[in-house]
């Protein structure tokens, strides 16, 4: 992954056809940084007029700029998914300055490392709020103001929570909620031509590895030795199948949670890894900066 931006002339290597987005709006919330940022990227270079949304107006500024310098189109609009009123409101704003929105990215979350024992109610709540809750909000008031009218494609975003998520257990309840509630939508919302999916990324290299600290700092150079694959995911990767699901090739599909996680998730320790994997990384994100954790 490159460590500089590129010039204005580079664009993203998408592996979709050009202007399959054209004349439409999508949002992708949290895409003010990491997964969130590649997938605006994606679907601006797509010809979709992307809004993004978060809570820091100054980072979404930013992302917004690189995407306009790329030739592309993009809206930044900030306010805090866990505020219900706040939802409403930008919900309607967006739509009255848009128009219909076919397709929501409900990327935004974060959570802190902790073992169960140590987590306050408060930091618990603010988990669940962050991952499962505010997403819940996006859905709901997009299909209510917009979808339920004018159909669409919803992507959410869990986790490799399969097998519990020892240490950060409240993201893991929040995460499993995010993929069952994926689920419901997608069944009751269906009969409006509304699809809802999940992605449940592994370990991928993104910038939100560089909030952790302390031990967890330390284990995350160590994790693709855990991947069958033998690395790491890259953000492009992730995007290039959340891409795939708001697209009408993806129109039989609905009500899934698709792994992104290199088979991590799979297997135990009882049947060991191979040394090597002949496993070659999509980097088609032209503006893709390696954490400072994995250089």
């Amino acid at each position: 992954m490159p460590d500089a931006s590129p010039s204005p002339a580079s664009h993203y290597r998408s592996v979709f056809r050009p202007g399959l987005f054209a004349g439409q709006v999508h949002w992708v919330t949290g895409g003010g940084s990491g997964i969130g940022r590649c997938v605006a990227h994606e679907l601006a270079a797509l010809g979709a007029h992307v809004v993004i949304s978060g809570r820091t107006a100054e980072k979404l500024a930013a992302v917004a700029e690189e995407i306009t310098q790329d030739g592309g189109r993009c809206s930044p609009v900030a306010f805090d998914i866990r505020d219900e009123e706040a939802v409403k409101a930008g919900v309607q704003q967006v739509l009255q300055a848009h128009g219909p929105v076919a397709g929501l990215v409900n990327n935004a979350g974060g959570q802190f490392p902790s073992p169960l024992a140590a987590i306050s109610k408060k930091g618990f709540d603010a988990v669940v709020s962050n991952n499962l809750t505010g997403g819940f909000l996006m859905m709901r008031e997009l299909f209510n103001q917009c979808m339920q009218a004018h159909g669409g494609a919803i992507v959410n975003m869990t986790a490799d929570f399969r097998n519990g998520m020892p240490g950060m257990g409240h993201s893991g309840a929040a995460r499993a909620g995010m993929s069952n509630l994926t689920q419901t939508a997608a069944f009751e919302w269906a009969h409006a031509g509304v699809r809802v999916n999940a992605v449940a990324p592994g370990w991928i290299a993104s910038s939100g590895m560089d909030t952790y600290r302390g031990p967890i700092q330390a284990m995350i150079p160590r994790l693709k030795q855990h991947v069958p694959l033998r690395r790491m995911g890259l953000e492009a990767e992730v995007s290039g199948a959340i891409v795939f699901l708001l697209s009408p090739a993806a129109g039989f599909i609905t009500g899934v949670t698709l792994q992104i996680d290199g088979a991590a998730s799979l297997g135990s320790e009882i049947f060991p890894l191979g040394e090597q994997a002949r496993s070659t990384a999509f980097d088609g994100f032209h503006r893709a900066v390696t954490p400072d954790v994995l250089k």
